[in-house]
């Protein structure tokens, strides 16, 4: 099973910008085991044992897939995770991951979109949640750049609970390559920043708008803030410095949507 383009227009899209990668025995599984979720391939490493084999042969013969046998090298490049991949993996289609020209150009021009970009955070549980969240306040997309954040993987999704599969993620070789497209369609865009003069509860916000999380200990890059319109705040009481990044993006997503009902 091959996905369909999300649109004609655009530079090609690349498998990475299409599936997510699922590696490790119990993972690759459930994936199988799963009928929610559409399996493209499934990749044993050879010289695994016997009942792997059989195991796998049978999942996915039940999905009608055939089982894939490669080296376990090369297993482990393609999951990129060299120690925890167990010698197996799966490419689940995401069908709402894209990369975000193709996003702005499908998005009807007249048409308003919050997005939430993720700027050099490096805990994977974070991604996850922070990706369930988002996809829980109704967020037209979240920017999760190839580089500088973690891949989309099985600690990702066990933190998202499962909805990375299906959440709307936007792809971009960088947090800030990602945010000129998005400006240049017209989207302004605030970073989210403890220091910074405004709240982002009062703050007057544009019907294009894109909120950037920074990561958990840096907070936002260099590059990143040369993109940005400004900066907004959470304010916080009793002292307290900082929110959890996944927590401060979960607080800025329900505002979004707060603000469109």
């Amino acid at each position: 099973m091959t996905p369909s383009p999300v649109s004609d227009a655009g530079p090609p899209v690349s498998p990475k910008d299409t599936f997510v990668t699922v590696y490790g025995r119990k993972p690759v599984l459930e994936a199988l085991r799963d009928p929610a979720l559409a399996v493209d391939k499934v990749i044993l490493a050879e010289g695994a044992d016997r009942e792997a084999v059989r195991t796998f042969t049978e999942a996915a013969r039940a999905r009608g897939l055939v089982l894939q046998r490669a080296t376990a090298q090369r297993v482990k490049v393609l999951a990129g995770n060299g120690r925890q991949d167990q010698g197996v993996l799966a490419d689940v289609v995401a069908p709402r991951m894209r990369p975000v020209e193709h996003f702005l150009t499908d998005l009807d021009p007249a048409a308003p979109a919050r997005v939430l970009v993720l700027d050099g955070l490096t805990n994977p549980a974070n991604v996850g949640m922070i990706l369930r969240s988002a996809t829980g306040a109704g967020l037209e997309g979240v920017l999760v750049p190839r580089r500088g954040v973690p891949a989309i993987d099985p600690l990702v999704i066990k933190a998202s609970a499962g909805v990375a599969f299906h959440a709307p993620v936007l792809r971009s070789r960088t947090a800030a390559t990602g945010l000129a497209a998005l400006a240049e369609a017209g989207f302004v865009l605030f970073g989210l920043d403890g220091a910074a003069r405004e709240s982002l509860f009062g703050a007057e916000l544009p019907e294009r708008v894109a909120l950037v999380v920074g990561g958990e200990t840096d907070g936002l890059t260099d590059d990143v803030r040369d993109e940005l319109h400004g900066t907004l705040t959470i304010p916080l009481a009793e002292g307290v410095e900082s929110l959890n990044a996944a927590c401060a993006a979960t607080v800025a997503c329900f505002e979004l949507a707060r603000r469109r009902t």
